[in-house]
């Protein structure tokens, strides 16, 4: 390997090493919605690995197969998804461990501009940021959960 390689490696390495988060979790069912927000998690290094998942449950399942150290600190939750919406993935939530509860802060997102599920979501103890979609640049920089 010659030297300049060697050093785009290590700069790239370095800038992954200065993510704000080590990983991510997208819950969305949306596949395009999931494709982008990872792309711009990673362009923006908001996060070193971003996960995810189309399913709520097979999210649910994702988190209770991890050690404490492998999850997530940020979960992007979007809230309409056909076979659980994002308030019964936290109602299921509510039930994990509390070591899972703790280190994972969710952000749920939404195209709804609805009080309703805005003030819903303020009401649970576990969503740190309600958010419209799309995500942005700009928005990612703002959040520190």
């Amino acid at each position: 390997m010659s030297s300049q390689t060697l050093n785009k490696t290590v700069e790239i390495e370095t800038v992954k090493g200065n993510a704000r988060y080590s990983k991510v979790l997208l819950i969305d069912d949306n596949s395009l919605d999931n494709f982008v927000n990872k792309k711009l998690i990673e362009s923006t290094y908001f996060a070193t690995e971003v996960v995810m998942h189309q399913s709520p449950i097979e999210a649910l399942s994702y988190l209770t197969s991890l050690d404490i150290e492998a999850l997530p600190e940020v979960i992007f939750l979007d809230i309409m998804m056909p076979e659980m919406d994002g308030f019964q993935f936290l109602d299921e939530f509510e039930k994990l461990q509390v070591s899972i509860q703790q280190k994972c802060k969710v952000i749920m997102l939404s195209t709804s501009d609805s009080f309703k599920d805005l003030n819903r979501a303020n009401k649970s103890k576990f969503v740190k940021k309600f958010l419209n979609k799309p995500l942005t640049e700009n928005i990612l920089q703002a959040i520190n959960v």
